[in-house]
């Protein structure tokens, strides 16, 4: 299977020699799963946009988080919607994470807002709202590392909310037949979002810190998800 990896984002530098970059932490993860995948990667954050060429000759396509937000206005973030649009037209599968999540609600309609609930961080935990073929292995909660400010506040036509908490109301979404979208990050590891707290922790509550923190105890679900990103890319496949 080839991945396409629509890149939003860099680590930041003093992270990134002990953690790598988004596309190799996606890459770590999802060949831990599957080893025969394989992936290319297009810098959007630079505006380095797939072609019309490109939509068919990727299998499974991916949107990393970010520290933007789909609203800053920024051009390429015009650009990147246009082509979620080209992929929504095509029926090629998409899985969005975080930012990619809210940037594929933005592009087919819906909104996405700053979260009167202040700071995501730490673990999630959600439950299954909706049991879907491709969840696989299954289980019925979906608890997955988090950081973030801002959320889908309306859905796009056509979608429906396969897991929701309290806090997060539209946490994991399918749209169509070939969109997914995540509001954690299965790529993550406990020892990146620990030291990612440490380097926004400025910017949130110290209550929220010290949650975060504490929260990362937990045992996260990032493996299932990516069993189940495979398994949804190949359905929405089969679909098309």
């Amino acid at each position: 299977m080839r991945v396409g990896i629509l890149q939003c984002d860099d680590v930041a530098e003093p992270l990134r020699e002990a953690h790598g970059n988004y596309p190799q932490q996606f890459a770590r993860l999802l060949t831990g799963i599957e080893p025969a995948l394989t992936f290319r990667v297009w810098r959007c954050l630079d505006d380095d946009m797939p072609t019309a060429a490109d939509v068919e000759a990727i299998d499974g396509w991916l949107i990393t988080g970010s520290k933007y937000g789909v609203n800053d206005g920024d051009a390429w973030i015009d650009h990147l919607c246009e082509f979620v649009r080209d992929l929504w037209e095509a029926k090629r599968p998409l899985i969005g994470v975080c930012f990619g999540h809210q940037l594929i609600a933005r592009a087919l309609g819906g909104e996405v807002e700053r979260s009167p609930r202040g700071w995501g961080v730490g673990v999630s935990f959600n439950q299954i709202a909706d049991r879907e073929p491709w969840m696989q292995p299954w289980q019925p909660g979906l608890d997955l590392l988090v950081s973030h400010q801002d959320q889908v506040r309306t859905l796009p036509p056509r979608s429906r909310v396969l897991a929701a908490s309290d806090f997060c109301p539209f946490y994991l979404i399918q749209v169509g037949e070939c969109f997914l979208g995540v509001q954690g990050h299965p790529e993550f590891t406990k020892a990146y979002a620990a030291d990612l707290i440490r380097l926004r922790g400025e910017a949130m509550p110290a209550q929220r810190v010290r949650e975060g923190e504490i929260s990362l105890h937990a045992q996260v679900d990032s493996e299932r998800m990516a069993q189940w990103m495979i398994n949804f890319w190949r359905q929405a496949q089969a679909i098309d």
